[in-house]
């Protein structure tokens, strides 16, 4: 698959409209208020999604085969390893398995299009995938393995399915921590946050290249978790998902965020980060970020693909460490 057709199904997936938060952040928004509290849970053989869809397993599954980001995320949190992975670069993030991830076999094929053979030979008995992506895999997966597809469109939803497989896989007691562990992250992140001042400190997320920059609206997973702690003026455009993080870059010096973050999608060796891109574009100067030196290229990986409650945590922290340096 070409870098344009990868470029477009992130914007399909990384920034699709969302259900508002029931407690946003923002500027002149009242504090949100993160539920530390988290709810026991039975390990169960049938389950229902955040998204509605019901899952039925005949016994727990132990090799998982990830085609999504969210899936090597919660496996990690749940104390096991994927049987195969096609982000082998998150995997081995720090904030999942590091270098606990780096003997996981790597499933063939590119984003998308993954090679369905390849994933035939690691025997899974469960393959999670991307919901808007992996659609059109399930009739030859499904001739070996469920096909379970997931997206996750805010943080709560994301907790949703780290329960669902936690559930599944009869790992309850580690999806209770995990899920605890993230909600204090948050909530003292947004403790955090508040108490210095930064609510109203206006910031965006950007991806993509020079000739199409995209915003993770707050509308969005990521968008909407770092609405939790700082200004995030940038709401999705509608409900196309095409469109709706297509915002110009004098829409952007309009709304003078004065921190931004960048994951720059790379599609070879050569390519430029997408600040490197806009580096001599006259209005991409002039926003107040670019103009005092506070734009922050991250791990495109995490930022990009990371959805679970390690990745999110993650962000959250460098996020903060990020707004607060002077």
């Amino acid at each position: 698959m070409g870098g344009l057709a990868v470029l477009a199904l992130l914007v399909v997936t990384g920034c699709s409209a969302a259900p508002v938060q029931e407690t946003p952040g923002g500027a002149g928004a009242e504090k949100p208020v993160v539920d530390r509290a988290v709810q026991p849970l039975q390990p169960a053989l049938s389950v229902t999604d955040p998204h509605g869809t019901r899952l039925t397993l005949p016994a727990p599954p132990r090799r998982i085969v990830c085609l999504s980001g969210l899936c090597d995320d919660i496996v990690a949190d749940l104390g096991l390893v994927p049987a195969g992975t096609s982000n082998p670069t998150l995997l081995r993030h720090p904030a999942l398995l590091g270098e606990g991830g780096a003997g996981v076999p790597v499933v063939g094929g590119s984003f998308g299009s993954e090679d369905v053979e390849s994933i035939a030979v690691l025997d899974p008995d469960l393959v999670i995938g991307l919901e808007g992506v992996h659609e059109t895999l399930r009739p030859a997966i499904e001739r070996f393995a469920p096909l379970w597809l997931t997206e996750p469109v805010t943080w709560q939803e994301s907790v949703g399915y780290l329960r669902a497989l936690g559930a599944l896989t009869g790992r309850t007691t580690e999806a209770v921590a995990a899920e605890t562990r993230f909600r204090a992250t948050l909530a003292d992140a947004v403790d955090r946050s508040h108490a210095a001042g930064y609510a109203a400190h206006p910031v965006v997320l950007l991806y993509g290249s020079a000739d199409s920059v995209g915003v993770d609206t707050a509308n969005s997973l990521k968008g909407g978790l770092l609405d939790q702690l700082f200004d995030y003026p940038f709401p999705a455009k509608g409900t196309d998902a095409e469109t709706a993080g297509n915002y110009s870059l004098e829409e952007l010096l309009a709304r003078g965020p004065r921190t931004v973050f960048v994951y720059s999608l790379l599609f070879g060796a050569s390519d430029r980060t997408l600040s490197a891109q806009l580096a001599d574009n006259p209005v991409w100067a002039q926003i107040p970020a670019v103009r005092d030196g506070r734009v922050h290229e991250m791990h495109a990986k995490l930022w990009g693909t990371g959805r679970g409650a390690r990745s999110l945590g993650a962000i959250v922290g460098e996020a903060l460490a990020a707004v607060g340096r002077p």
